[in-house]
């Protein structure tokens, strides 16, 4: 069994969202899950940080993040927690649920799928992406508007658990690609293909934003769909402008509703426009999906 500990503290619930956001850019691809959960009914919030890694990294991070909004260092202290498996636990919680045309379900659930809709096998595991949150559910629902014939080349920018990229190709039938800077995340994505029955459509390589050569060697895209948070989101603007076609879409995500004013303005720079969005809540905040047009 892994050893776990948990570092956590109070915060005010109106500095929740961005405290999570420092935090997973900066632990997120240490192998740290970041968790907030509300102490009272609009009162403030508790920040939890898990894993089994190095603490001074946890102890930089949030000592980073406190600076970067202008904080004091917050009271914090590490946990120890129960020598259990909790990659298990967090798959008995997690349960089925629709949106737009899919049922997305764990493996220890497939019965009950509703008439018409497209099963996702996904399981919580190591590998961010069981489409629970806001910003997975915008991505689901804003696929299934797409018009399959112009989105005959894409791929899935940092895809995590691969879900975005699975569904792409049981929606249309077709091949698309993804790529992750996480080697594990890639490799679990592909195990996640081959469960939905897809292996032969899905393929995915490690790669920071589409610098590997097997997803720069596919461009121009139709469609490129990114899935992360807004600050590297801003990085990429300016190369997801060169790879899209004229006429193709980036179908983006990971970022607050109040961010998104800064995500468009780098978009428009780059020579998009903006088409539609979704606003989705997960734990009192409020995220946002965009379609963007390539001019």
């Amino acid at each position: 069994m892994s050893k776990v500990r948990k570092a956590g503290f109070v915060a005010p619930a109106a500095q929740r969202a961005d405290w999570e956001i420092l935090l997973e850019e900066r632990l997120g691809e240490e192998g740290f899950i970041v968790a907030s959960c509300e102490i009272s009914r609009d009162g403030p919030w508790r920040i939890d940080i898990f894993g089994e890694g190095d603490e001074a990294l946890v102890e930089t991070a949030i000592d980073a993040a406190a600076r970067a909004l202008g904080l004091d260092r917050p009271d914090w202290r590490w946990e120890a927690l129960p020598d259990i498996d909790w990659v298990a636990e967090n798959q008995r919680s997690f349960r089925p649920f629709a949106v737009g045309p899919f049922w997305v379900h764990p493996s220890h659930v497939p019965e009950g799928k509703p008439v018409g809709l497209l099963p996702l096998r996904i399981d919580a595991g190591l590998a961010f992406g069981t489409g629970t949150h806001a910003t997975t559910r915008g991505c689901l629902e804003m696929l299934a508007t797409l018009d399959p014939a112009e989105t005959v080349n894409a791929v899935d920018v940092g895809c995590g658990s691969g879900i975005l990229a699975i569904a792409m190709a049981k929606l249309w039938n077709r091949p698309v690609i993804g790529g992750d800077n996480d080697a594990e995340a890639v490799e679990v994505a592909q195990e996640n293909a081959a469960l939905n029955g897809v292996p032969e459509l899905c393929s995915f390589f490690v790669s920071a934003g589409l610098e590997a050569e097997e997803l720069s060697g596919r461009a121009p895209y139709d469609l490129i769909v990114a899935n992360i948070l807004a600050g590297p989101l801003l990085e990429l603007a300016e190369g997801f402008g060169a790879s899209v076609r004229p006429g193709g879409r980036v179908l983006l995500s990971g970022l607050l509703v109040e961010q998104a004013s800064s995500i468009l303005a780098a978009y428009e720079r780059c020579g998009f426009t903006f088409e539609r969005r979704i606003d989705l809540e997960t734990g009192g905040a409020w995220w946002r999906s965009l379609v963007l047009r390539r001019s």
